[in-house]
């Protein structure tokens, strides 16, 4: 159970489009913070803000080479996540035909074949 909490903090913290951003910037490898903000055209300071929330919840890390950080993802989890965001789905899952339990009722929608 603590496992699927800690993975659903994860969710609520990766969840910001700018978080996904740097993620996917850091599963291509380590990255300092004016790396990120040279690709994603923000402050410093709202970088190092995302970048804090997410080594709070022990997705990423950091080294420090001279007076930089360098930033690296520990967990592979996020390499699955963003493999999921990526992921391309033909289309949606199809309506029921009725209520399971009652088996009364019928779906308005359209149903894909």
């Amino acid at each position: 159970m603590n496992d699927l909490m800690s993975r659903i903090e994860i969710l609520k913290t990766v969840v910001h489009p700018v978080r996904i951003a740097i993620l996917d910037e850091l599963a291509q490898g380590v990255k300092c913070v004016s790396d990120l903000q040279d690709f994603l055209h923000i402050s410093q300071p709202n970088i190092s803000q995302h970048l804090t929330a997410l080594r709070q919840v022990g997705i990423i890390d950091y080294f420090i080479d001279g007076r930089l950080r360098c930033y690296f993802l520990k967990s592979p989890l996020i390499l699955d996540l963003l493999d999921v965001l990526k992921k391309e789905y033909p289309c949606e899952l199809p309506g029921p035909e009725c209520c399971p339990v009652t088996k009364k009722g019928t779906y308005t929608g359209e149903r894909k074949k």
